[in-house]
């Protein structure tokens, strides 16, 4: 009797763990900030487009935390048999629109039209990311489909260069650039190999009390008080719609949110509301 209880308590572990069962969170490389670490030349410069992040798993269209994205058959038919990572795009201004849409477990045919799978990269721990460009691009463009798109990266030789750009992408309404390090290869988590530059930087920060408004907010939320990672806590009291205050973020749910720099102390200078994390 005894080892029957242990063999059942064996299998039911078994399938509790099984990849069948089990979430499986793609290796997805994330971005540092970029302060001029290597001369220019050195990385491929592409715009950072405000999408949703989506890694195509060769079979299944997942969420950076990995979670299956129900997309339409149609739109994922095209894909190939390997590993690409890129945005989920419906134009400037419109991650909200993209956001609610991956959320829905039937997919909406006619929204989806509007949205394109803007590729960066084709993972491969082998490959510098030069040479993964190089492949990545022939691949796609040889897709015949018109909503799956490359990204395409850029090679500068010197920082004005860059910066001219980097103004060129902020004019038409992009958030900033990406820089991939040419020679690196792909390496998960967040890392010195992919920078971002931005004319703000962008943050996350876990919710840990709810301040009471004054004045025109009394009886809403006034600012949320929060923890980022590293353990420093501050306010954030600016960028929130009358709604959001009226029904705040709840404690323990994680934001990001936008600063510029920060102080001697480590906390974020002008802390303003972006949006709640996508906890898909």
């Amino acid at each position: 009797m005894k080892h029957n209880i242990i063999w059942l308590i064996a299998i039911f572990f078994i399938i509790l763990t099984s990849p069948l069962n089990a979430k499986q969170t793609p290796h997805v490389q994330l971005a540092k900030v970029y302060a001029q670490q290597q001369p220019v030349n050195h990385y491929l410069v592409s715009e950072k487009y405000d999408g949703v992040r989506a890694v195509w798993d060769g079979k299944q269209l997942k969420t950076r935390k990995g979670n299956i994205i129900h997309a339409p058959n149609w739109f994922t038919a095209a894909l190939p048999n390997r590993w690409l990572d890129g945005e989920l795009w419906a134009g400037y201004n419109n991650f909200a629109f993209v956001s609610s849409l991956i959320r829905r477990k039937v997919p909406n045919h006619e929204n989806w039209q509007q949205v394109e799978y803007l590729i960066f990269d084709a993972p491969d721990l082998s490959q510098p990311f030069e040479m993964r460009y190089q492949t990545y691009k022939t691949l796609i463009e040889s897709l015949p489909s018109m909503h799956i798109k490359v990204i395409e990266q850029h090679h500068f030789e010197s920082k004005s260069e860059l910066d001219l750009f980097y103004q060129k992408v902020l004019a038409r309404g992009g958030e900033g650039v990406i820089l991939h390090d040419k020679a690196a290869k792909h390496q998960s988590g967040r890392t010195a190999h992919v920078l971002k530059y931005k004319p703000k930087f962008d943050a996350e920060a876990v919710v840990i009390a709810h301040l009471p408004g004054k004045g025109k907010y009394k009886g809403m939320m006034g600012a949320l008080k929060v923890r980022m990672s590293s353990g420093v806590e501050f306010n954030i009291g600016t960028g929130f719609s009358d709604a959001q205050r009226k029904s705040p973020p709840p404690i323990g749910s994680t934001v990001t949110f936008q600063y510029q720099g920060k102080t001697k102390y480590g906390k974020p200078r002008f802390a303003s509301f972006l949006r709640m994390r996508d906890q898909l």
